[in-house]
């Protein structure tokens, strides 16, 4: 199970509404970053058969079966900061993160 908080899930629609784009988002996991594996973020007009999809107040996320092996317990949230604003990935399989946020070792 994938996590999507309410600052997240206004976050992704509004990216929709701006970039004119429609489906889900694309969580996913890749080999490669600072820590040996990154987050694949990106729009993904329908799911793939295979995929879990999660629907959150109308905003679906599409995950492929061997990311939901890394990103199962995950929560997407949204931090505003005085240093930055942007989308946070609190991962319970993550051992090691590094400092951009978007690469972790499980």
């Amino acid at each position: 199970m994938v996590e999507v908080t309410s600052k997240a899930v206004e976050k992704i629609r509004q990216a929709f509404q701006r970039e004119g784009v429609q489906g889900g988002l694309r969580l996913g996991v890749l080999g490669g970053g600072c820590s040996g594996l990154s987050y694949q973020f990106k729009f993904d007009a329908k799911p793939r058969p295979t995929d879990q999809v999660f629907n959150f107040d109308g905003v679906q996320v599409f995950v492929d079966p061997k990311s939901l092996v890394f990103l199962d317990g995950m929560t997407l949230d949204w931090k505003d900061s005085l240093m930055q604003s942007g989308f946070v990935f609190d991962n319970p399989h993550a051992k090691k993160s590094c400092g951009c946020g978007t690469s972790f070792s499980g």
